[in-house]
């Protein structure tokens, strides 16, 4: 089977798969049609970045003295020299160029030869852009950061037609400690990029860097840290060890987490099933694989319950909210909790999570914090936080447009108009 994230088979003509992907994508963009000839992750990308402008370039958030103090602070600095060492060549062959983002699509560093920065340059493939699918469309930084996944974009591939000269491979990285998402590396060059070799070689730093990362802060015997926000199946780290359980196991995990007093099995089936689908069969058994993927000795019974250190993300992020640092929970944040999960004890807690992390967001009506709660899944469509976001920019301000666009564009989903808010808030 082919390799889903490398943009092309062995043996494809590259000219004529731009021009067949190319028509695709007019096709997506006059008529909504459904785009059979192009990848699943790229048709996806598309769906997702439908509502922005084809011709629009990425936002810059941070400059100047901003953006170097944030660079200053970000984890993915300690292994900047990394980066250079093992992608500095490429970036430097005069046809490619080296990206690092955070876990927000923003672009943090982006090296390379002069001729072709300034090339990227009329599309604001700068430092201090968001690069997110929220912003910039389908592109590999921006992609790889919603799938988790290393991935390839070729040239027409892109959303954003200024962006379709290029082609791009980028991977994720991430916290070895706590499994968040810290952001992404990147190579951007030429339809010559689109082979196996630069999605390997991403892949490669980004598990390099992650490996110089842990070694920077060794693993503690014993506790395990568990990640369950911003996706679809859990992962467990324990002992170096890095187990990524399926979607039963991570629903029960997040509930015994979220219940350290312990669970009956009649309690778990509810928040598993719901009232009227009770399986406690099929739950004993899910139990007993459970207990044999964590070891019994970090799962008791009679209740049901962890026993051990085990921190979790969304735990951490509570705890910073208790706190009164909305920041630093925010920065824990990348997604809801699960949000593949229908089981009712966790779509609850999933809803307590996003509604309390945004409750305490807007009533900061701090601009940075607004932007970015609304470049989370979460925010994305939340028409308050972005009348917040307006009212709390200032007239003038470059964001403050895109703001009033999106309420706008959200406005009309919701049969209501820019006036009408603008009149209640005094704006």
């Amino acid at each position: 089977m082919a390799d889903p994230w490398l943009a092309l088979e062995f043996g494809v003509d590259p000219a004529e798969r731009i021009a067949q992907v190319g028509a695709a994508h007019e096709a997506f963009l006059t008529a909504g049609a459904a785009p059979h000839r192009v990848r699943e992750v790229v048709r996806r990308s598309w769906e997702r970045s439908a509502r922005l402008d084809p011709e629009a370039t990425p936002p810059v958030d941070l400059t100047d003295d901003a953006l170097a103090a944030y660079r200053a602070a970000h984890p993915l600095a300690r292994v900047l020299p990394l980066f250079r060492d093992l992608l500095g060549g490429i970036a430097q062959d005069g046809a490619h160029l080296m990206a690092v983002c955070d876990a927000y699509g923003r672009l943090l560093w982006v090296e390379g030869h002069p001729g072709v920065l300034r090339h990227a340059e009329r599309m604001n493939f700068v430092p201090g852009a968001r690069w997110d699918e929220t912003h910039a469309g389908t592109n590999a930084p921006g992609t790889a950061l919603a799938v988790d996944h290393s991935v390839q974009i070729f040239a027409t591939e892109h959303f954003s037609r200024p962006v379709q000269r290029w082609t791009c491979a980028a991977a994720p990285i991430h916290d070895p400690a706590t499994g968040l998402l810290l952001g992404a590396v990147d190579i951007t060059g030429g339809d010559n990029l689109a082979n196996p070799h630069s999605l390997a070689l991403v892949r490669a730093t980004a598990r390099a860097a992650e490996a110089q990362l842990a070694g920077d802060r060794p693993v503690q015997p014993g506790v395990a840290v568990v990640t369950a926000l911003g996706r679809d199946e859990a992962e467990l780290r324990i002992d170096g060890r890095r187990i990524r359980l399926g979607r039963r196991h991570s629903e029960l995990l997040v509930l015994l987490l979220h219940h350290p007093e312990g669970r009956t099995g009649e309690q778990l089936g509810l928040d598993l099933y719901g009232d009227d689908r009770l399986h406690p069969v099929t739950l004993r058994a899910e139990l007993s694989r459970l207990r044999r993927v964590l070891g019994p000795e970090l799962l008791d019974s009679r209740p049901y319950r962890l026993r051990g250190t085990i921190r979790a993300d969304f735990t951490t992020m509570a705890a910073r909210l208790d706190q009164g640092d909305v920041a630093g929970a925010l920065d824990a944040y990348p997604g809801p909790l699960l949000p593949g999960s229908d089981a009712p004890g966790v779509a609850r807690l999933r809803r307590l999570i996003d509604g309390q992390l945004r409750a305490a967001v807007l009533a900061t009506a701090d601009p940075a914090l607004l932007t970015a709660w609304t470049a989370t899944p979460a925010g994305a469509d939340d028409l308050a936080a972005w009348q917040a976001l307006a009212r709390a920019l200032p007239v003038g301000t470059p964001r403050r447009p895109l703001a009033l666009a999106r309420i706008d564009q959200l406005a009309g989903e919701y049969d209501l108009t820019r006036a009408t808010w603008l009149q209640r808030s005094g704006n």
